[in-house]
C-alpha cells in the first residue's frame, strides 16, 4: 500500500507560496535565457494556480466553488507540463532544470495525497 500523507490540509498550506513562488521565482532567477516562455509559462500558471486556490473548496479556499478532486486533477496536469516543457519548447540549462525540478515536485506531492475517503475515515 502506497504512503499517502499529504492530505487536503496540508495540500492547501502548500497552494498559496507556491503560487507567489510561480510568479517570482522565474524573475529572481532569471529564467528566460533559453527561451522567452520559461520566464512567461511559469509566471501564467502562478497565477492560474492563485486563481485555482482562491476557488478551491478546502479550508483556505475564499470562495469555494471547484472541487478539490479537480484541483488535484489541474495540478497534475501541470505536473506534467512543466515535466514536458523543456523538451517541447527548448529548455536549457537553469530554465529546464526550474522545470523539471518543480514538475518532479507537483506530480510527486498528487501521488502522496491521501485519497478524500481515507480523510474521512480518519476524522
Amino acid at each position: 500500500m502506497p504512503l499517502r500523507f499529504v492530505t487536503r490540509t496540508i495540500h492547501a498550506y502548500l497552494d498559496y507560496p507556491v503560487a507567489a513562488a510561480l510568479m517570482g521565482l522565474p524573475f529572481l532567477l532569471g529564467l528566460g535565457e533559453s527561451n522567452p516562455l520559461a520566464l512567461w509559462l511559469s509566471v501564467a500558471t502562478g497565477i492560474a494556480a492563485l486563481v485555482l486556490t482562491v476557488l478551491t473548496d478546502h479550508h483556505l479556499g475564499l470562495i469555494r466553488v471547484l472541487p478539490y478532486k479537480l484541483h488535484l486533477t489541474v495540478d497534475l496536469i501541470v505536473g506534467i507540463t512543466f515535466l514536458a516543457a523543456p523538451f517541447l519548447f527548448g529548455f536549457a540549462g537553469l530554465d529546464a532544470a526550474f522545470y523539471l525540478l518543480n514538475g518532479a515536485t507537483v506530480v510527486a506531492v498528487i501521488s502522496l495525497s491521501a485519497p478524500e475517503e481515507a480523510e474521512a475515515a480518519s476524522a
